[in-house]
């Protein structure tokens, strides 16, 4: 069993950390706000006061924070994770964050004789309650077999894509298809509506037909609630939508139903909403 340092307990985070300490690992946890860490505390997870003291006695870190400035912050630097883990160790960043940072990580941590692996996941909420996310890694092929035990607590569909940056980069594949798809459920629940159908009788036939997604199965009912809490925040995906139309221009590359998406979600976090969840996209036509 490894002897884990957790990094960043939100609404993704505390599941997953939850998940691992289940399947017997030995955790310790840090996160700007303690309080968001109290019930993995009281389950028995140890607490960091600074991440660099319990990254110099983990065998493994896995971190799950905001923004690419953020894992900046926790992996580089004096006080970062680099120079302060144990040789050997594996370092596995499962933010959504910039494939070139991921390789950047990469080259960092072995120079310090680490291993290093870019695992974004996919799932939302619901997907790290129930242990199910999607985990995408990228890394060195025997590093990631040995992590492996590892991203098993955390998920069941779990995919080596290739050299360091590749999880990254299909992170940005599955928010690309996420954003024009969260567009059109949107665009579908509010069409039902006002043509005088029930919304929750159209997603019976529609959800189990070539329209089916994760996004109608999990989130069209949640709008059709109003229950906009996030299993995964409007800022965030704010975030992965300008990375991806980033390396997009880097590749020459148009990509205009994500260009569209993205204007439509900054309409939404302009009107106050960057802390709902990312199906509040509905409330652009509920209007």
């Amino acid at each position: 069993m490894a002897k884990i340092l957790f990094i960043g307990i939100g609404v993704m985070g505390k599941s997953m950390a939850s998940n691992l300490m289940k399947a017997g690992h030995e955790l310790t946890v840090y996160t700007r706000t303690k309080e968001k860490a109290s019930e993995l505390l009281e389950s028995g997870a140890e607490w960091a006061e600074t991440p660099m003291e319990a990254a110099a006695i983990a065998n493994a870190v896995i971190t799950m924070i905001g923004y690419p400035k953020d894992v900046e912050e926790v992996y580089f630097g004096e006080k970062g994770i680099i120079e302060n883990a144990q040789a050997g160790s594996i370092l596995i960043d499962m933010t959504t964050s910039k494939p070139s940072l991921a390789k950047e990580i990469y080259r960092r941590a072995k120079e310090k004789n680490l291993h290093a692996l870019d695992a974004p996941v996919s799932g939302g909420d619901v997907g790290a309650k129930e242990a199910k996310l999607a985990i995408m890694a990228g890394g060195d092929k025997d590093i990631f077999d040995k992590a492996l035990p590892l991203l098993e607590a955390m998920g069941s569909n779990i995919v080596y894509q290739g050299a360091a940056g590749a999880g990254q980069h299909t992170k940005m594949c599955n928010q690309i298809t996420i954003a024009s798809n969260m567009v059109g459920v949107s665009e579908a629940m509010a069409y039902a509506e006002a043509s005088g159908l029930d919304p929750r009788t159209v997603l019976k036939s529609i959800s189990a037909g070539a329209a089916g997604s994760w996004s109608l199965s999990n989130l069209a009912p949640r709008m059709l609630d109003g229950n906009f809490e996030p299993g995964f925040y409007v800022k965030h995906f704010i975030k992965d939508m300008g990375i991806a139309l980033e390396e997009a221009e880097q590749f020459q590359l148009n990509l205009p139903g994500l260009s569209l998406a993205r204007k439509l979600y900054m309409e939404l976090k302009d009107a106050g909403e960057e802390n709902s969840g990312t199906h509040a996209l509905y409330k652009l036509w509920e209007k």
